[in-house]
Formats: structure tokens, sequence, C-alpha cells
């Protein structure tokens, strides 16, 4: 109730002085699209953070095939000469 009577005031104030009605109409309706906007928006912003969380946690560690071995540094190696 007291989302709808602060969308309502607020939509008047933005409407100006000689179109109260129409600007408490436009603040009610923008009211209840927030109620049902927020929710989805904030699941969409949770659901990015970890999707970007998971995808820096794969970059971080490498991953090498089993039959991976290492190799020595061409620093460590001697050259035949």
């Amino acid at each position: 109730m007291l989302g709808k009577l602060a969308g309502a005031w607020l939509g008047e104030k933005v409407a100006g002085r000689n179109q109260g009605a129409k600007g408490a109409i436009l603040g009610y309706g923008a009211a209840a699209l927030a109620r049902r906007s927020v929710p989805a928006l904030a699941a969409l912003a949770l659901g990015g953070w970890a999707f970007r969380k998971w995808r820096e946690h794969r970059k971080a560690e490498p991953h090498y095939p089993p039959n991976a071995t290492p190799r020595a540094p061409a620093s460590e190696t001697r050259s035949p000469s």
C-alpha cells in the first residue's frame, strides 16, 4: 500500500502542477511495473555474477590431458656442441 502511495506521489510530482491525476496514474503504473520487474532483474544480475565467477574459476586452473608430460625449459637443456 505504501508503495502505491509513494508511486502516485512521485508520479504527481513528475507530471507537474496541473496534471495531478495523470501523474498519479503514471506513478501507480510505474510502481506496479517495478514490483514485477525488480525480482526478475535481480535474478538476472545474480545469474550473470555467478556465471562470471564460474568462468574466472575455470580460467584460473589450467586443465591438461592426462597423458601430457612437462617439458624442461630451453635454458636448462644442453645443446650438443
